[in-house]
């Protein structure tokens, strides 16, 4: 096949799926915003209530102000009106518009999830080819992987937060246990860097370890099959080394479903970060999801689930594209499909 020819065979690839991204990213929003109208509960009484105010008609006018005196119909054609100007809402309780609140905490949980997703892959791959290779020989090591993999999908994520910051911060003292940086410090440069890398330690590990025992089983399991494979006695038969076996034949076609995982991780990592953010104080949109939920801020809510789908979904597409990079013949049985 031509350069041109899996060029043109990629643009459509991409322009296929992200047709897809926009359309899963609609419906969610018009599901959500539906669920959350529906659900008991009204968050201008809740906002009175915490103001100590229980005045029926200042309630009635927070209501006016948050739009939720309009029909649900017209609740939902002015939302998406708005969000196609981009305009995420206002956020009566901040006093504040939804993105500029977003836009703070984002960057804080890119890195946080960037992070572990290097983390769990990295480590999960390495661990996974190590373990095969060591069954291919006979050795120990495969089932002591095997055993680590089995303990960390039986340990929940809330409860090793805890035990590292017991661990880590409070018995050895050796690494900060809340925030992401020093408060007070004034630190800049490289001295800022090094601080926020500390904060972030034990975070992206908490958040990374049970993805890395996925990552393991499957880099072992594809590792496995790549290795029975006719290509690879025939490159063993032709006098390749091992290190070239391994490296250049098997590796290669054992990436394909861990990287297909690389996407979909995103998803369960952005799930999992809000109990991680909770545990650490960490200031991302998984602790801004928590407080908006726990004060009925329907359209910061909005907005956080807006960005977390937007998160989730291009990551499952950069995972396809790098999927296709590997083996451009998958783009032919996705057009199928």
């Amino acid at each position: 096949m031509s350069a041109g020819a899996v060029l043109a065979q990629g643009l459509g690839f991409f322009a296929l799926r992200l047709g897809r991204v926009l359309l899963v990213v609609l419906a969610v929003l018009v599901g959500t915003f539906l669920l959350l109208r529906l659900a008991p509960g009204d968050p201008a009484l809740s906002m009175a209530s915490a103001a100590g105010l229980d005045d029926p008609a200042y309630v009635e006018q927070l209501r006016r102000d948050m739009g939720l005196d309009r029909p649900l119909g017209v609740q939902l054609v002015d939302y998406l009106g708005g969000l196609a100007q981009g305009d995420l809402g206002y956020s009566q309780r901040n006093q504040a518009p939804v993105w500029p609140l977003i836009a703070e905490r984002l960057p804080a949980t890119l890195l946080l999830l960037l992070a572990a997703l290097l983390l769990s892959s990295v480590a999960g791959i390495a661990l996974g080819v190590l373990a095969a290779w060591s069954r291919q020989h006979g050795g120990w090591l495969d089932r002591l992987i095997s055993l680590g993999v089995l303990l960390l999908f039986a340990t929940p994520t809330f409860w090793l937060a805890l035990l590292l910051v017991m661990l880590f911060s409070v018995a050895l003292g050796w690494l900060p246990a809340f925030g992401m940086e020093t408060v007070g410090a004034g630190l800049s440069g490289w001295p800022y860097l090094l601080d926020v890398g500390r904060h972030l330690l034990l975070p992206a590990l908490s958040l990374s370890f049970v993805f890395l025992a996925v990552y393991v089983q499957l880099a072992r399991a594809a590792m496995f099959e790549a290795f029975s494979q006719e290509f690879v006695r025939s490159a063993r038969a032709k006098g390749a080394s091992e290190a070239r076996v391994l490296l250049r034949h098997v590796l290669r076609n054992a990436l394909l479903p861990v990287t297909t995982y690389v996407g979909l991780q995103l998803g369960q990592l952005a799930s999992a970060s809000l109990l991680v953010e909770v545990v650490y104080a960490w200031p991302g949109i998984g602790r801004l999801l928590y407080e908006s939920l726990e004060a009925r801020d329907y359209p910061l809510l909005l907005g956080v689930f807006l960005v977390i789908s937007l998160l989730v979904l291009l990551g499952n597409l950069l995972g396809e594209l790098l999927c296709y990079l590997l083996d451009p013949r998958l783009a032919v049985v996705g057009e199928r499909a």
